[in-house]
């Protein structure tokens, strides 16, 4: 199993690139049919289109078990939640590499009688499934990042005698007491957090491309199952966008969001 997962280790990039073309003749296709390209042309893209899927899916052959090696690894981490969160993506990952590997069987004649359709949405099932437990765990690093943030910040007014944004000593915006204090303090309250957010991914590259990464490619498994029709469009844009942040975490190994 450690040979195949070396192989497959070294066969990402081609698929990333097959990914990124795959979407940009998504994108492509739905800007031509949007601007009267000849039919011709558009049937030309759609082909192409679907043989970079075939492609893709030909170079994840075995890719479950990489998913499945990944989880064990995760079941060991110390933190729960990111225990939790991780091993269950993985795990939903494998399955649904799996599910892709039926699908290439079918598409390439070697098990005709596979129900496409079914397996198609299985396989969007569980991909969904594990971008929803990816999103979870940027989620949960992104709450302990601005606790830390926040306390830090806290302790550098209190060590230059000032006070703490927001709190008792900004007088100015009324307390409880205060008719129509409540609106402006708690609008403060959410700028400040917004500020704190930015300033967390700001400083971690990693978190900030992983969640955009994450956050784009949810679109695809939310239109493919019907549970928000997005277009073609859209699909391929998230599609070429999360596909080229993928491949920066590949040449920029220290972009790849750990564990």
């Amino acid at each position: 199993m450690d040979a195949w997962v070396r192989f497959s280790a070294q066969s990402q990039a081609r698929e990333r690139l097959c990914r990124a073309a795959q979407y940009a003749c998504s994108l492509l296709g739905h800007a031509l049919q949007r601007h009267g390209a000849s039919p011709e042309l558009q049937k030309q893209i759609r082909q192409l289109e679907g043989h970079l899927s075939l492609g893709r899916k030909l170079l994840r052959l075995g890719n479950s078990a990489d998913a499945l090696e990944s989880a064990k690894r995760a079941v060991h981490l110390s933190d729960v939640v990111l225990r939790f969160c991780i091993t269950v993506s993985h795990l939903n990952r494998a399955l649904y590499f799996a599910c892709d590997n039926v699908l290439w069987a079918g598409k390439s004649g070697l098990a005709p009688r596979v129900d496409q359709e079914k397996w198609a949405q299985r396989s969007f099932r569980y991909y969904l499934f594990s971008l929803i437990m990816n999103l979870s765990r940027d989620a949960y690093e992104i709450r302990l990042l601005m606790e830390q943030e926040s306390s830090a910040c806290s302790r550098r007014l209190k060590g230059s005698g000032g006070g703490v944004p927001g709190g008792s000593e900004t007088g100015g915006l009324g307390g409880p007491g205060t008719p129509g204090g409540g609106l402006p303090q708690l609008a403060l309250k959410l700028r400040l957090q917004v500020l704190l957010l930015a300033r967390v991914l700001r400083g971690h590259p990693p978190l900030l491309l992983d969640v955009v990464r994450n956050a784009c490619d949810l679109f695809i498994p939310l239109d493919k199952l019907g549970l928000w029709h997005c277009g073609p469009g859209i699909v391929g844009l998230c599609g070429l966008v999360s596909s080229i942040l993928s491949i920066l975490t590949l040449i920029y190994p220290w972009l790849r969001l750990k564990p």
